[in-house]
């Protein structure tokens, strides 16, 4: 028997995955991890090189509980966080620490771009837009404040492409792991063209950037000193895969116009797939697919299922002691919690915005919760939660179908919080939808595995390997009365809810000074 190999690396933990041919997980192995560490508030890094090493750890113990052989192994993908950067030597060596996609620093940048650019986008009204990506690139923070470091970097790497790197020795990665603040071109799938304004807006040079190639292609050979690290045979492939987000909505099966992928992980995503671009929110990009030459349509709530660990660690001692004498999960006492209490919490209305956004909503945005009387409890608050990323994510389903024209028929949720079954049902209710749990929770994985499978020529084509090797779960339906309830919640309160908060968050901003305006 022949099987494939995927190393998953997500902002909890690494994961090295078996899966077969027909995407049946054999064998998983997970090592946790410190997410990051922060030096000043608002930081958030990790060494590269513990990731590196958290790798090795998860494919040594792979092969300590599995009978699988290494010898079995035809192939490995890699898929890893999105938007978190390496600063690299010619060596691949790291220079400074990962700075995380979690990172909240910003930088004021004096250069100006040419008034010709200036003008252009200042008549397409995304000036703001642009100072907030030059405020935001990881690249010129470094160029600014470490000025010693950006000048001995040989490459500036997602994380993936340092992974890859340490893997083959190329500096290769994935069109579909490319979602961070660099000179990429979203529609065209490569990195910019020499008259693109970013080359004027982050201080990088083209031969800084990896070589990028499509999911599914070769990368390259596993070299000996990778193989003796994760316990496999020199020359293995390791074949390209995308960014966690892309490999979930591959993995889920979610590659049709009309399906929906949630992904309810530390960040809460809606997510169709599209064969051709187009921008949900204007001037926003739609990020690459893991199915080659394709597009995602995302809408994205920053602070998504972190939100369960948030209220986990604020209010959950109860059931975390609990859980601890039982020998259960904590989330499993949350769903009995929320059980208890009815459909619209009693009214209490929240809006998931603890993290400021973008555009929509800005950088001004505030989370809040509203509607408090003396009869809620912590499990009307937990309750909430589940409800308010709900209808966030409904709306931002709103948002796709009418920048598609298709309507969204069909609902997959996949990520940790997709175990919840309260969550599944609430979604189900505030969607008004069936919504499907996929028969693995390690989609991201799973879409690697696919890749990989292709790339080997396993399967002629991803159709082929889709139906071959997804398979779709347990199915909630939504429960009429309480649909009818959302509904009217969702538009009557919900929805106008932002709005009607904007100009009191703008104030608080300015008397607080937090959030930081850009």
């Amino acid at each position: 028997m022949s099987y494939l190999l995927s190393i998953d690396s997500g902002t909890q933990s690494i994961r090295a995955i078996l899966f077969d041919a027909q995407g049946q997980v054999q064998s998983i192995s997970r090592i946790e991890l410190d997410p990051y560490y922060s030096l000043q508030p608002g930081w958030a890094e990790q060494d590269a090189d513990y990731y590196w090493q958290a790798l090795g750890q998860a494919c040594q113990q792979l092969w300590q509980q599995t009978s699988i052989t290494p010898e079995q192994i035809k192939g490995l993908s890699v898929t890893t966080q999105r938007g978190s950067l390496v600063h690299v030597d010619q060596t691949g060596q790291a220079l400074r620490p990962v700075m995380l996609w979690l990172d909240q620093r910003r930088t004021t940048v004096s250069k100006r771009l040419s008034r010709k650019w200036r003008w252009l986008f200042k008549l397409a009204g995304a000036t703001t837009l642009v100072d907030y990506f030059r405020s935001q690139a990881e690249v010129n923070w470094v160029a600014i404040e470490q000025p010693e470091i950006h000048a001995q970097t040989h490459k500036v790497l997602l994380l993936s492409g340092y992974f890859h790197y340490h893997l083959t020795g190329r500096f290769t990665d994935s069109v579909a792991s490319c979602v961070a603040y660099l000179p990429f071109d979203y529609k065209k799938q490569g990195w910019a063209s020499a008259n693109d304004w970013k080359w004027q807006a982050l201080p990088l040079r083209p031969e800084q950037l990896p070589e990028l190639v499509q999911p599914a292609e070769l990368i390259g050979a596993l070299l000996p000193a990778a193989a003796a690290h994760i316990g496999l045979p020199a020359g293995v492939p390791v074949i390209a895969a995308a960014a966690d987000k892309a490999c979930e909505i591959l993995g889920s099966n979610a590659v049709e116009p009309h399906v929906a992928s949630l992904s309810y992980g530390t960040t809460a995503t809606i997510n169709t797939t599209q064969a051709r671009y187009l921008e949900v929110t204007r001037l926003l990009p739609a990020y690459p697919a893991a199915l080659p030459r394709h597009f995602t349509t995302e809408v994205m709530i920053y602070r998504g299922f972190w939100m369960v660990s948030w209220f986990k660690r604020e209010f959950g001692l109860q059931e975390a002691l609990r859980a601890e004498q039982l020998g259960v999960s904590v989330e499993s006492l949350f769903d009995e919690l929320v059980q208890r209490i009815p459909a619209g919490s009693m009214g209490l209305m929240l809006q998931p915005y603890w993290t400021p956004g973008v555009k929509e909503p800005g950088a001004e945005a505030k989370g809040a919760i509203i509607g408090f009387g003396d009869v809620h409890t912590r499990g009307h608050i937990y309750r909430a939660i589940l409800e308010g990323l709900a209808y966030g994510l409904r709306q931002g389903k709103e948002q796709i179908e009418a920048k598609t024209k298709v309507p969204i028929t069909e609902v997959r949720v996949s990520g940790g919080g997709s175990q919840s079954d309260m969550a599944m049902q609430i979604t189900a209710d505030v969607f008004g939808l069936p919504v499907q749990r996929p028969a693995t929770i390690e989609t991201s994985g799973l879409g690697a595995a696919i890749c990989c499978a292709v790339g080997l020529g396993w399967y002629n084509s991803f159709s082929a390997a889709l139906a071959a090797m997804t398979q779709t779960g347990q199915t909630f339906y939504p429960n009429a009365e309480n649909h009818q309830l959302y509904q009217r919640l969702y538009h009557q309160v919900y929805k106008k809810m932002y709005r009607r908060l904007q100009p009191l968050y703008r104030s608080i901003a300015k008397v607080t000074g937090y959030p930081q305006q850009y």
